[in-house]
């Protein structure tokens, strides 16, 4: 499959792109309003232009991959659904709620519609939600998540010039939790089957110094009582154990270590809840979750049954919004 991207930097050139050819599509152009993500993007072989519509018009893409800053998801959107391309938007849908709601306007009933929360497509989670499904540890009590980072106010990973727009409440549409808290509520929602109904969520503003929060733990509960406590933070060193999902069941707790992020790999364990036992659980280790969305997404445009859900998306935006809003006015 042709792909287009929206948006070339640092996600979509160091990850999506080649993920998008290791799972054997190509990259018919990318578009980019950034002279230095064009070049970039030239530089590796790839057709530029300054639009999304110059994109679209000439160069016979296929799907859109929209990773532009989150308060400018919009209009690729519209004009991929326009255009009658199925488009993969990175998460969050956007910064605000309204253009959230205007995105799952603008393709209903048109062509597929897909939020990238690549966390759903790693080889460890999917291993993960097949045990639970399997009973391995019985009734789900609690999904627990630390998914944590360092980004300072001057984070901007091989981008010239540098601006760290992740920072920024206009173009972000808050800090640290709209950036990955919705990665483990997402998660949540796959690995259990169910969707999420309630959520707090609780904010700091600690060491860095943007108008953002830079941490933050949210906890809920899914349609069935399972609870979920994650902590998310953009103000925690990396050389710290900081990437751990775990599933506690009645018969057993499943966990995964450094499987949250954007490489392939990491460990995935079973405790039995009787003997302490641990046991290894394998999945592929080669995959990451770019390349198995990337594929997943292309299966879903050639007719092949997906999860792919812009109304399920929708729906957990329209709660995230309700408990940061209320969060925001702490802070």
């Amino acid at each position: 499959m042709r792909w287009g991207i929206s948006g070339f930097g640092w996600v979509a050139r160091d990850y999506m792109a080649p993920g998008i050819e290791a799972a054997g599509g190509t990259i018919a152009g990318i578009a980019d309003p950034s002279p230095q993500a064009r070049a970039a993007a030239e530089a590796k072989g790839y057709a530029a232009y300054e639009t999304t519509e110059q994109l679209i018009a000439e160069s016979g893409c296929e799907a859109l991959y929209v990773a532009t800053p989150n308060h400018a998801h919009l209009a690729p959107v519209r004009a991929a659904a326009a255009a009658g391309i199925p488009v993969l938007c990175e998460k969050p849908m956007a910064a605000q709620l309204g253009e959230a709601e205007a995105i799952a306007a603008a393709v209903e009933g048109g062509p597929l519609y897909g939020t990238a929360f690549d966390q759903r497509h790693h080889p460890a989670h999917a291993a993960l939600r097949e045990q639970i499904a399997q009973d391995a540890i019985g009734r789900p009590i609690a999904a627990r998540i630390v998914y944590a980072c360092w980004v300072d106010p001057a984070w901007s990973p091989g981008e010239e010039p540098h601006d760290n727009w992740r920072a920024d409440p206009e173009r972000a549409g808050g800090g640290a939790v709209i950036d990955l808290a919705l990665h483990g509520l997402d998660l949540t929602q796959y690995l259990l089957g169910e969707p999420l109904i309630d959520l707090a969520i609780m904010l700091q503003r600690r060491i860095h110094a943007y108008p953002v929060d830079d941490g933050g733990v949210l906890s809920g509960r899914t349609a069935s009582g399972t609870l979920l406590q994650s902590h998310v933070a953009y103000n925690c060193p990396e050389v710290l154990p900081r990437r751990r999902l775990e599933v506690l069941g009645e018969k057993g707790l499943l966990a995964a270590t450094d499987t949250m992020g954007q490489t392939a790999g990491g460990t995935l364990t079973q405790r039995c809840g009787a003997s302490g036992e641990e046991t290894a659980i394998a999945f592929d280790t080669e995959t990451g979750p770019f390349a198995a969305q990337a594929a997943a997404f292309a299966a879903a445009v050639a007719g092949k049954p997906h999860d792919f859900s812009a109304a399920r998306d929708l729906n957990l935006m329209r709660l995230f919004d309700r408990a940061y809003r209320e969060a925001r006015q702490c802070l």
